[in-house]
């Protein structure tokens, strides 16, 4: 199991990155969360197999179509067990 904290940077709100995400936390079984912050960066905690986690860090990279990546901040931490899929927070 691995979890990690993410801050993404560049043009990544407007652009369905959080949707995009979920759906991609989604189709590799990961648990966690993603929101838009008043910065107009993208937060996310992702948590899961090893392999998964760092698959769902490569795509971030690149996001969506219209997104433009500059830079990703990430942080491991422990695993906190999350349970119940991943989910797509408010703006905080």
């Amino acid at each position: 199991m691995k979890r990690m904290h993410l801050i993404i940077k560049g043009k990544v709100q407007g652009v369905y990155y959080r949707q995009s995400s979920k759906d991609m936390a989604d189709s590799l079984g990961l648990s966690g969360w993603v929101r838009n912050r008043q910065d107009g960066s993208v937060e996310a905690v992702v948590e899961g197999d090893t392999d998964a986690v760092n698959a769902f860090l490569e795509w971030c990279h690149t996001g969506p179509a219209h997104a433009r990546v500059d830079g990703i901040d990430s942080t491991d931490a422990e695993p906190a067990d999350l349970s119940g899929g991943f989910a797509v927070r408010p703006t905080a």
